[in-house]
């Protein structure tokens, strides 16, 4: 009886000394610079080494940079998502990556002032052939409306119990859902209210502009504004928890007293540092410590 209480009682501070840890999560932002030629940057990817930075110029955009220092500088690779010079991703909203030859990109299109109307796109692309033609002209493997959508999308990899998913979430005041999609059936799926592409949804807090996936913590990233258009809030997800609820569930929220658009976040290599990006067209790349 007392090894078995014992037992029972190291357990218990265990599970306390795992919550405690999961819950003190720090971020701080270390430094702030400019990058251009973005119009307004909506995103960054990392991708093995490299910084993917993406916005709305007068086309759709992504650039590609590399870690200097404490600055991204440009690492001389530019691709516009025109298809016959056509803007075709004009408002990029995400770019989901998980090492392989295809990525997801999100657009998200606000057909009115008050953001009760969207038009929300994912498209199939070949990563590499992106990349090396610097057009989506013969990249785009496919096109969905994400119909199953409430306001936009952002399309972010994840790997849950050995399968790939591609979750997003939306952007407004009330009824926000992170969803999750089937990623072989998004691949071939012309709506993602087709039998079979949506598997699990969850409730979640407003105004998210961008998903983070931690595969290693099993913590989904919620990359926020406090208010609309406004003030920075990254909610630390148990994304197990949150699937299994049907709510999200929170691990920490941190605040950071920023008043302008963050756009998007990623860690760079580790999880200790990162870089968060925002709208405007000066100090838009923030390099960030993260404690926990």
């Amino acid at each position: 009886m007392k090894k078995g209480f014992a037992m029972a009682l190291c357990a218990g501070l265990l599970s306390c000394i795992i919550i405690s840890f999961k819950a003190d999560i720090g971020m701080r932002i270390t430094g702030s610079h400019s990058v251009d030629s973005l119009g307004a940057c909506q995103g960054i990817s990392y991708q093995q080494g490299r910084f993917f930075l993406y916005g709305d110029r007068e086309v759709g955009v992504i650039r590609e940079y590399k870690l200097q220092g404490d600055s991204l500088v440009i690492n001389g690779r530019e691709m516009k998502l025109t298809l016959n010079d056509t803007d075709v991703i004009n408002h990029p909203t995400g770019i989901a990556f998980n090492g392989g030859s295809t990525v997801f990109i999100g657009n998200s299109i606000r057909l009115n002032k008050e953001g009760t109307l969207w038009r929300a796109v994912i498209h199939a692309v070949n990563w590499i052939g992106l990349q090396k033609t610097g057009t989506l002209d013969g990249n785009i493997i496919n096109t969905i409306e994400d119909d199953a959508c409430i306001q936009g999308t952002r399309p972010e990899f994840i790997k849950h119990k050995g399968k790939w998913y591609v979750a997003t979430a939306d952007y407004g005041g009330k009824s926000n859902e992170v969803r999750l999609y089937d990623a072989e059936k998004l691949l071939k799926a012309r709506k993602t209210s087709e039998k079979g592409v949506l598997v699990k949804k969850f409730t979640c807090s407003p105004w998210v502009q961008n998903l983070h996936w931690m595969e290693d913590k099993g913590i989904l990233v919620l990359i926020q504004n406090q208010i609309e258009g406004r003030r920075w809030r990254f909610t630390y997800l148990d994304f197990a928890k949150s699937l299994k609820s049907g709510r999200e569930e929170v691990i920490k929220v941190v605040d950071i007293d920023r008043g302008d658009e963050l756009e998007g976040f990623t860690f760079s290599g580790n999880d200790k540092t990162g870089i968060a990006v925002s709208s405007p067209r000066k100090n838009n790349v923030n390099m960030m410590e993260v404690g926990w």
